[in-house]
């Protein structure tokens, strides 16, 4: 296996990132805020503004479906950065473990308004040799588009590169398209994983 490229993953797997930091003081109950986050603020909602959507269009949307919900609706990229809570120390440790001999990927689905919030908050973005960023290309993964973008951008080989993603169907086109790939739990499985492909 002669790997030359590492693929990273950003929210889940760099950084720890979960709208319920944010949301856990503005409900007096998990139930609640749970009940909030999977019928209003949902998930399908969000991954529009990481495939381009305006944020300002996003919230004006959910405010004019939900106008009972307004305030809470606002805070969800008023306050963004609460929901980005830290790195993933541990699985940083890998990233600079790796960077002496591989060259450092970042594929994320990630809205192009927030990504800077992140860039300016953690220095091991300064690590990769380049990033391709969902938002900011109106491309998303699972997407096979988003993928060859990054191999055709860089002009690396997709059989030379390690895919490391949290997301099940991320990890499945990256396969497709003959990567080897870590479907990422946790940085002790991923240390173990990376052992096993003699990458680590």
């Amino acid at each position: 296996m002669n790997i030359k490229n590492i693929v990273f993953d950003f929210g889940g797997v760099l950084v720890d990132w979960n709208p319920r930091y944010l949301y856990k003081d503005h409900f007096k109950t998990e139930a609640e805020m749970e009940y909030f986050l999977e019928n209003i603020c949902t998930d399908a909602w969000n991954i529009e503004q990481d495939r381009g959507r305006p944020l300002a269009e996003a919230t004006k949307l959910l405010q004019d479906q939900h106008p009972e919900h307004h305030d809470l609706i606002a805070l969800f990229y008023g306050e963004w950065e609460t929901m980005m809570k830290s790195n993933i120390s541990e699985t940083v440790k890998i990233l600079h473990e790796v960077r002496p001999k591989y060259n450092l990927y970042g594929l994320t689905n990630w809205s192009a308004e927030t990504i800077d919030f992140a860039y300016n908050r953690f220095d091991f973005f300064e690590q990769f040799d380049g990033i391709v960023v969902s938002g900011v290309e109106k491309l998303i993964k699972p997407d096979h588009a988003i993928y060859h973008l990054l191999l055709n951008r860089y002009n690396i080989k997709a059989d030379e590169s390690v895919f490391i993603d949290d997301n099940a169907a991320n990890i499945r086109t990256a396969k497709e398209l003959g990567f080897q790939t870590v479907h990422f739990k946790n940085a002790e499985q991923l240390r173990e994983k990376l052992v096993e492909m003699v990458v680590l």
